[in-house]
């Protein structure tokens, strides 16, 4: 029977905050699609989103992004990032960026239609929800903030999670509310993005769960952090991990 994937060609967009410290997370990316029958390729000439420095109005730093990005990956069917808040960035603000540069608008314009987070991706374009992961685990799911309102992945996430063979998907109270990381707003209102992330942190133990599992690791690193400290026994985990696990690949 034919993979899902087969003849396609994607481009890993590993996201600078995976490629330097959840590696893991990018081999997990590219095990779930080549195992789908996608080609996967991670160009060595990928750098950051740009959303740093477009969110704090640094836009000659964020175009200069947008031209690497295009440089990087305008040879590929699609590109994929297992990270909603970086394909949101691509999706509103290179467009933005680009808007005065019209030869760049254009390409800009052509990448982003094929520029998915990792669930979008999976469930849209390859169809299927099942990959044949199983995971025999509690999990509880936090659908980050750029996940919800920016690249607006919907249920995607979930029913991937709800297909996975062995898993427990338990509700988490409060989860429309922010984690507190929000990139530099966690470092100037480091008190707000502290209380935050305790009152997210609260509510993920009291699901009873084993992992807390998102699809951006920068929110998983900030309510993690607070998990560590207090001594809570939830693991903080990629979606991507759980959807490569070991068990879907023996």
């Amino acid at each position: 029977m034919e993979q899902p994937g087969h003849g396609l060609t994607v481009g890993l967009f590993a996201t600078c905050v995976n490629d330097i410290m959840f590696p893991g997370t990018v081999r997990a990316t590219m095990g779930v699609l080549t195992r789908l029958g996608c080609r996967v390729e991670f160009p060595d000439e990928q750098t950051c989103c740009g959303q740093m420095f477009t969110n704090t109005g640094y836009f000659s730093a964020g175009l200069a992004t947008v031209r690497a990005f295009v440089q990087a990956f305008a040879k590929y069917d699609y590109v994929v990032a297992p990270s909603a808040s970086c394909i949101g960035s691509v999706r509103h603000q290179h467009e933005m960026l680009s808007q005065n540069k019209p030869a760049l608008a254009r390409q800009v314009k052509t990448l982003v239609a094929r520029s998915y987070d990792l669930c979008e991706f999976l469930v849209d374009v390859l169809g299927v929800t099942d990959v044949g992961a199983s995971f025999p685990h509690t999990v509880t799911y936090h659908l980050t903030c750029h996940a919800r309102r920016v690249a607006c992945v919907g249920d995607r996430p979930r029913r991937l999670l709800e297909a996975v063979r062995g898993l427990t998907l338990v509700d988490l109270p409060e989860a429309e509310t922010c984690c507190g990381f929000g990139g530099t707003f966690s470092v100037k209102n480091s008190a707000v993005s502290v209380a935050l992330a305790t009152d997210k942190a609260r509510n993920i133990v009291a699901t009873g769960a084993e992992f807390v599992v998102a699809g951006d690791n920068a929110c998983l690193m900030n309510v993690g952090g607070v998990l560590r400290r207090e001594g809570a026994a939830v693991k903080p985990i990629h979606l991507a991990h759980i959807l490569n696990s070991e068990e879907a690949v023996r």
